[in-house]
């Protein structure tokens, strides 16, 4: 009797867990759905082209491209389709650093100056304290996306030392290690102390310390790396309304900030290697558990206003990886945007559990909403159209900034027209000079105000008169969407002797960071 009721209770136990098993998977996303969340996706957000991914239990459940690489050729998108990660880089340089502990080569809390002697912050207390981590945290003080312009839009003269040199001029907006404030130019530092630790190049040493053990035989450090230049992928934006293919303009300094391209293929080797923590293959560790458990944990906290639909409690930085809880689980992900770009990878390592959504336009919608609408089915979340919600949250967006341009650009037109309001051009005209972005030319081109950037050179296009002594400057590049109000001020003569800049659309990428300037005029 006793052995009929401990069969009986064994019985029941396993066709409970098949039942488990099967409402569990039951909620699980299939490749059917991927295909239909992220073709809906391709039209909703107007994306040429997605490649999706999911990883599960160390293994590769669905791979697959959609759309088209470029509007140009309208060759179709497949999982070796490279695609530039952008920041998703980061947590390469973060690897990289990691590895290099982990040889003893430096320790994450030493000082930068103690690798890069010539290292200078504003603040010289801040320059005196400032240590490896602190590289990795945005953390610095400084304001969202601070000197940016000296690395985006991508055509531009600067190299790496005036970078360095640079980040003195950059004032704080905040005390040092007390609020997040995400930059790219201390990454470019960070792949500099790699650099000049290993005796390598940053590219060299993610491509042959991090890329070749694990199989990454697709990706590339930089894109002038990339031995198949065929199957790769177009940056997209919209331009007068319409998408289309625009220019790669990422330079080659800032790889260490977001520089790699890969596929969908090389990617899932480097998931999840992350999600064994640092090992793959049969056995072998790129980077120790301890250096990986740096590297998840929370550096700088950031604030969560609402629990959020995942029961969202906290959220930080780690070192290159922004870190929450989502349903009661670890969640660790990254997004990267370049001009035409966008990327996101997510981890939820109890699950092991990883998600790749990367885009050849600049709409961060579309992989939000296919991301999460997988996520959803792994946390058993039912009845939320993911793709409809990003959908209507980024066109309610768009007419809320549209409002604002439109307006503005009403008033322009009815400035242009009243010829009597027309500004005194030798006002404003001469040369102007920045401490870090150099100088900036006024002039007047074919009877109009023209802005010229010597040294970022997409940042020329017309000035035209918004009021008093502010225009707006009209970027000739229309991809940017990165048109600014210049305001000039004049001294007791009536003749301007500096303008401050600033974005007009509450929808430019905080990389192009006009506020941070100041132009003092140094000729006439």
């Amino acid at each position: 009797m006793k052995r009929s009721l401990k069969l009986l209770a064994c019985f029941t136990a396993y066709f409970l867990l098949i039942s488990v098993w099967i409402t569990l998977n039951g909620q699980v996303i299939t490749g059917d759905g991927i295909d239909k969340v992220a073709e809906r996706a391709l039209t909703a957000f107007d994306v040429p082209g997605i490649a999706v991914a999911v990883v599960k239990d160390n293994k590769v459940i669905h791979a697959k491209g959609y759309g088209v690489r470029s509007l140009n050729t309208k060759q179709k998108v497949d999982v070796n389709t490279t695609f530039g990660i952008a920041s998703n880089s980061k947590a390469f340089t973060s690897a990289a650093l990691g590895m290099l502990v982990d040889e003893k080569k430096l320790r994450w809390d030493d000082r930068v100056t103690d690798y890069i002697p010539e290292f200078r912050l504003y603040d010289p207390f801040v320059t005196q304290e400032f240590t490896i981590r602190d590289l990795l945290t945005h953390r610095s003080g400084m304001g969202l996306g601070a000197g940016d312009l000296m690395i985006f839009p991508g055509e531009n003269d600067f190299v790496l030392k005036d970078i360095i040199h640079n980040l003195r001029y950059l004032k704080p907006v905040s005390s040092f290690r007390t609020k997040f404030d995400y930059d790219n130019l201390l990454y470019i530092v960070a792949g500099e102390v790699v650099a000049r630790v290993s005796g390598m190049s940053w590219e060299d040493f993610i491509e042959s310390r991090i890329m070749k053990p694990l199989g990454m035989t697709g990706s590339a450090a930089t894109f002038d790396h990339l031995r198949d230049k065929v199957n790769v992928i177009d940056p997209h934006a919209p331009v007068n309304g319409t998408v289309q293919v625009i220019g790669r303009d990422f330079t080659q300094i800032s790889d260490a900030a977001g520089g790699i391209y890969s596929n969908l293929t090389d990617m899932c080797k480097w998931i999840m290697m992350q999600m064994n923590n640092g090992k793959y293959g049969t056995g072998s560790q790129l980077f120790s558990e301890r250096a990986h458990w740096e590297m998840w944990s929370s550096q700088t906290i950031l604030p969560v206003r609402d629990s959020t639909e995942y029961n969202t409690h906290f959220r930080s930085y780690g070192l290159g990886w922004f870190l929450s809880d989502a349903r009661g689980y670890k969640k660790v992900e990254h997004t990267g945007g370049l001009a035409g770009i966008v990327t996101q990878v997510t981890l939820v390592p109890e699950l092991k559990l990883g998600i790749l959504v990367f885009t050849n336009q600049q709409s961060g919608a579309a992989f939000y909403s296919i991301t999460n609408t997988i996520l959803d089915s792994y946390f058993g979340i039912k009845g939320i159209d993911r793709v409809k919600q990003y959908a209507d949250a980024e066109k309610r967006n768009i007419e809320s900034a549209k409002g604002i341009t439109d307006e503005i650009w009403k008033r322009i037109g009815e400035n242009l027209k009243n010829l009597s309001i027309k500004p005194a051009d030798s006002l404003y005209t001469g040369t102007y000079r920045d401490k870090w972005l150099g100088e900036v030319t006024i002039s007047v081109k074919n009877g109009r105000l023209w802005f010229d950037s010597k040294r970022s050179h997409p940042l020329t296009g017309e000035l035209l008169p918004y009021t008093g002594n502010t225009f707006v400057v009209k970027w000739n590049d229309r991809s940017m969407d990165a048109d600014s109000y210049v305001m000039f001020y004049l001294d007791e003569t009536g003749k301007a002797f500096e303008f401050r800049m600033k974005p007009i659309s509450p929808m430019t990428d905080f990389s192009y960071d006009f506020q941070d300037l100041d132009l003092m005029r140094v000729t006439n």
